[in-house]
């Protein structure tokens, strides 16, 4: 057992006490981070709209997804979001009924379906992520680039930190 940093307790509290996330670094940390995660949340529901007006915010990382990744399987494709099949079916559901994404046969599998962004669908999603990155780039138009690929170094090895 570990004692605290005043000389007594056990368990989880003390553990914690002494991993340093009382230190001023990771109270920054944590509220920075909220502030990103509630301005995400909500760009995601505003980008989501600009796709197609009926689409659910939740659907738009998965348009990223199959824009970033092409065909996919449905039990890939939940795994990756993190939801059930049940959810990820639905979704799915609507995503073909808005013209988005459809659903073709796996070659690497008969009995499999593989889904893809239909071409109306890469045009909106294309067009969408085209103008986010222009936003970035007007509201970090004052940074220097190495700053720029510094912040996205950080965010890629917190994002590979997170998948643990």
């Amino acid at each position: 057992m570990h004692e605290d940093a005043n000389g007594g307790g056990h368990g989880a509290e003390s553990h914690l006490s002494g991993s340093g996330v009382h230190q001023p670094e990771f109270l920054a940390l944590e509220r920075e981070m909220t502030v990103l995660l509630r301005r995400a949340r909500a760009n995601q529901g505003e980008m989501a709209r600009e796709v197609h007006p009926d689409l659910e915010s939740s659907a738009y990382g998965l348009l990223v997804r199959l824009g970033e990744s092409g065909g996919q399987r449905a039990t890939d494709l939940a795994a990756f979001i993190g939801v059930g099949k049940a959810t990820m079916s639905r979704q799915l559901r609507a995503l073909e009924e808005l013209g988005l994404v459809a659903r073709e046969p796996d070659p690497a599998d008969g009995r499999a379906w593989l889904v893809t962004l239909t071409p109306e669908g890469q045009e909106r999603v294309g067009r969408v992520r085209e103008a986010r990155r222009a936003r970035y780039a007007r509201r970090l138009a004052d940074w220097d680039r190495r700053e720029v690929t510094e912040l996205a170094r950080l965010l890629h090895e917190l994002n590979r930190g997170m998948e643990k």
